[in-house]
């Protein structure tokens, strides 16, 4: 077993940080070396808040170290393509936010390059590490609830992000149901057949000059002969969120809760409890679980448990919903490949 994995994180927004923090001081056999963000300020910052010995703007910096052993890009969307073939060439394992790609064309080609360059990618769903999902897996595997028919997902924001981010974003579709659109795959245990699609705006009213919405709906089929249904919205003002269930032939498993904290006040003025008040709260276990995973995984030479197969099954289904959205018509995902066009 390998003792320590030398790394270095792309891009240092709200996630690229998370991870940053999480490598730097949680992650047991990770050491982070480099940190990397296009503006140099945001580099040199947190390079000094967590102590980490390089920084750069240059990623190319990065791909020409030869003491660096894996990448976590959390960059745009629209940069992973080029980032996953640089890295893969220069023989650095690939810890990827979703979405794989935005193009399917260009996950085919990502795909390539991971395999005969023979590194390790790991996609950052990290619902699949959440303690919760994952104790719903396995009670579904152990056939608690009898056969899955039925998958119900709710995503919610409590707001959307700006104009820049939408822009680049892929969409709802493509940035925020994906994660369930892998979870669905995660525990139905069946591929996804067809999507029929819907979405509206109702607040963000700057989204259409995108031809994106706030708010949509995904209704799905399965190989299995299961279906299932999937809401995302950017407009939960009430809090953040997240939410799943599985009903199976002998019973229901349900994930996820408005609740913080497992406490209820009843007073004369009836009952209340605290909502889940933001992103980092809800998955701040899930973020640290997937890490370590992917790090466990290098030490072991081993194959994480979602790949960037994994990543372009979630955005086959994706580009599929985000057509069915934009022609009114159900799409079956055998024809994906012919509308892979970058969005």
């Amino acid at each position: 077993m390998k003792e320590r994995i030398r790394c270095a994180v792309l891009g240092l927004g709200r996630l690229g940080y998370w991870h940053a923090e999480n490598l730097a001081t949680r992650i047991n056999g990770a050491q982070l070396d480099c940190v990397a963000d296009p503006f140099a300020e945001q580099a040199e910052k947190v390079a000094r808040e967590l102590g980490v010995k390089k920084w750069t703007q240059f990623t190319y910096e990065v791909f020409e170290d030869s003491s660096i052993d894996a990448v976590i890009i959390a960059t745009p969307t629209s940069t992973h393509a080029d980032l996953i073939k640089r890295a893969a060439n220069s023989g650095k394992h690939i810890f990827v936010e979703k979405p794989l790609t935005h193009d399917l064309d260009e996950a085919d080609e990502v795909i390539q390059e991971i395999n005969q360059n023979h590194v390790v990618c790991q996609v950052g769903f990290m619902r699949r590490f959440d303690p919760a999902y994952a104790e719903a897996r396995k009670r579904i595997l152990a056939g608690d609830i009898g056969k899955p028919i039925y998958f119900k997902g709710v995503s919610r924001d409590p707001g959307s992000p700006p104009a820049e981010f939408i822009k680049n974003s892929g969409g709802i579709f493509l940035d925020m149901s994906i994660h369930d659109y892998d979870i669905a795959r995660f525990l139905m245990g069946s591929e996804v057949t067809s999507v029929s699609s819907h979405g509206n705006i109702l607040v963000n009213s700057f989204m259409e000059e995108f031809n994106d919405v706030d708010q949509a709906i995904t209704y799905l089929t399965f190989e299995s002969g299961a279906a299932g249904d999937i809401e995302a919205s950017r407009n939960a003002f009430y809090g953040y969120d997240i939410r799943g269930e599985v009903i199976g032939t002998e019973g229901s498993i349900v994930i996820g809760s408005l609740k913080y904290h497992d406490v209820q006040i009843l007073t004369s003025r009836g009952s209340t409890h605290d909502i889940v008040p933001a992103f980092p709260e809800r998955f701040k276990d899930a973020y640290q679980l997937e890490m370590a995973h992917f790090i466990d995984c290098l030490r072991k030479n081993e194959k994480p448990s979602v790949t960037e197969i994994d990543g372009k099954m979630a955005l086959e289904i994706g580009v599929a919903a985000r057509k069915s959205f934009e022609t009114g018509e159900k799409v079956h995902l055998e024809n994906t490949r012919k509308c892979s066009s970058p969005m």
